[in-house]
């Protein structure tokens, strides 16, 4: 198993993009890059930890490449507007790559066209969010009108533009 660290706006987004791909053994929320330890959601949306709301990925590199959870990434959330996704404004929005060892920081060089904004930064921590951010657009997509809104059409762009790649059709 390897483990990648991305921030791509919302963890609530981008937990239920990556879950849904073959490979991927598990996905957390929670908070990167930051300097408050241990920190809250709240502390997070004030802007003033330095944290972006993430996720982590354990993946299986056998069954799908570094490259292609890259290739997920840029094109199931905005990679060229700065700190904001969508409504969701401020650093904690960033689009960001914490890499955890040099082979995956160039192989995301590489993958970085001119036009994004997209931080890459060498991985440091990560802190799980509140058990109620975790699966969150699964327990509450019928019930949150931010899922059906915002995370509804980033999974309907999953499924058409990387089926192949899907361990189930949501």
């Amino acid at each position: 198993m390897e483990t990648v660290t991305f921030g791509g706006g919302c963890f609530w987004c981008t937990e239920a993009i990556f879950k849904r791909l073959k490979g991927v053994k598990s996905v957390v929320s929670g908070y990167a890059g930051g300097t408050t330890e241990n920190p809250t959601y709240m502390q997070v949306s004030s802007g003033n930890t330095g944290h972006a709301e993430a996720i982590q990925i354990k993946f299986d590199p056998e069954i799908i490449s570094f490259e292609k959870l890259l290739e997920v990434f840029f094109a199931t959330h905005d990679p060229t507007t700065l700190n904001q996704q969508g409504a969701d404004v401020g650093t904690q929005y960033r689009s960001v790559i914490f890499y955890h060892n040099d082979s995956k920081k160039q192989i995301a060089e590489k993958k970085i066209k001119p036009s994004f904004v997209t931080q890459i930064e060498p991985y440091k921590n990560f802190y799980p969010a509140e058990d109620y951010h975790q699966n969150y657009y699964d327990r509450n997509k019928d019930q949150n009108p931010y899922c059906t809104l915002v995370i509804d059409p980033k999974i309907q762009k999953l499924m058409k533009d990387f089926k192949k790649d899907l361990k189930y059709n949501p």
